[in-house]
């Protein structure tokens, strides 16, 4: 039986903007295990981003709370968890190597480890040549890389993910996904990752937990019964997907569907 990594319990937040009360989340409560690549989707403004930001400690719950390996998560990023963020918030006066670095640095790692590392995280993610290029010669695809990869070389348990693909042409994003699954099939890391793309949740998920429109809650957690490992190509053609798809859909068209 896997474990419990985080434990999400009836989690609320409501902002005040201009003198009056947003409900963003209300009453959200699921469990993620060790090793899950778990997805959050749902309409504009339910609340995906706020959950991530609850769960890394970033945005502090009004009601209910977050449980990582069974201590609270109170008000600061736990040491065991990464954040990837939707824009790719690399350094513009750092090389791709000393992008990549700066979390070693932080951490106190030595200088032959960081590049160790480093020259590792390159490999892997297709970037050697680039080493001493400066962000703004790269692609939209290649800084994002940067980005993962800067997050993932500090090896953390738990990974974080808030919408890293959803400024990139599609044939970028798929090449991403292909990159992302091999990363993660390597490593086993446990990850949260939020996208308004049906198909991305799909292509990537073992679970997906669909939320309501605002005030966004739980309406279903839904597992996604393809096998692994997936080709991000070949998967869209099949029957299995078409199905996952379209029961998915259907149970978001309704929230469509209300709010129109």
């Amino acid at each position: 039986m896997k474990r419990s990594r985080i434990i999400a319990r009836d989690l609320t937040k409501t902002f005040r903007d201009d003198g009056r009360e947003v409900a963003a989340v209300q009453g959200a409560s699921f469990e993620i295990f060790d090793g899950e690549f778990v997805a959050i989707v749902g309409p504009s403004g339910c609340g995906k981003s706020t959950i991530l930001n609850m769960i890394g400690g970033l945005v502090t719950p009004t009601a209910g709370g977050v449980d990582i390996d069974g201590v609270p998560v109170a008000g600061r990023a736990p040491r065991q968890v990464g954040y990837v963020f939707q824009k790719d918030t690399v350094f513009p006066w750092r090389t791709v190597a000393r992008n990549i670095a700066v979390g070693l640095e932080y951490r106190g790692v030595g200088r032959a480890e960081q590049e160790r590392r480093v020259r590792e995280a390159i490999g892997l993610a297709g970037l050697a040549g680039f080493e001493e290029a400066f962000p703004a010669t790269l692609s939209g695809g290649m800084r994002q890389r940067v980005a993962l990869m800067r997050t993932l070389v500090v090896e953390p348990e738990i990974l974080l993910m808030d919408e890293p693909f959803g400024a990139l042409d599609t044939h970028t994003k798929i090449n991403l996904h292909a990159e992302l699954l091999a990363l993660w099939e390597s490593r086993h890391q446990t990850v949260v990752f939020v996208t308004h793309d049906l198909s991305e949740a799909i292509t990537l998920s073992d679970r997906i937990v669909v939320m309501t429109r605002r005030p966004g809650r739980v309406k279903m957690i839904h597992a996604v019964e393809l096998p692994r490992p997936r080709d991000v190509i070949k998967l869209r053609e099949t029957d299995a997907y078409a199905h996952e798809y379209g029961a998915l859909w259907h149970v978001l068209g309704e929230e469509f569907a209300e709010r129109a």
